[in-house]
């Protein structure tokens, strides 16, 4: 039986992080770091989450504990926050969900260690 290959799409949500995120990478003297992340999403991450769509843990593997974020989740759509991953490469951690009926994988959101926690609000439509 052939393997089932999932597509990979990158949300506006995900592509604004990625802005932010050159961004941060050129203020911290660190443009050259910008390029090698986009060559690592080519070369690892997509083909990895395209073969292995259940890569990344579950995001309430480990929940948050600020009433902030809390409050964001609940906000979510019903389901939405269980079918929550992350999925950690290097210096940076992707929040993702998996359509199975669809064979897609979205990237919602991505963020470098030393950048702030993520923008729940805007992950979803009406947020």
């Amino acid at each position: 039986m052939a393997e089932r290959v999932c597509r990979v799409e990158l949300t506006a949500s995900f592509i604004e992080r990625l802005e932010s995120i050159e961004t941060f990478l050129a203020e911290a003297d660190a443009p050259f770091a910008y390029d090698a992340l986009l060559d690592e999403l080519r070369a690892t991450v997509i083909p990895n989450l395209r073969h292995f769509p259940r890569i990344g843990r579950a995001y309430l593997a480990a929940p948050p504990q600020s009433a902030e974020a809390l409050a964001q989740l609940a906000a979510l759509p019903a389901g939405a926050p269980a079918a929550l991953r992350e999925y950690l490469h290097g210096d940076y951690l992707i929040l993702y969900t998996v359509s199975e009926a669809a064979g897609t994988v979205y990237l919602l959101s991505i963020r470098h260690h030393r950048q702030l926690t993520f923008d729940f609000a805007k992950l979803w439509p009406g947020g």
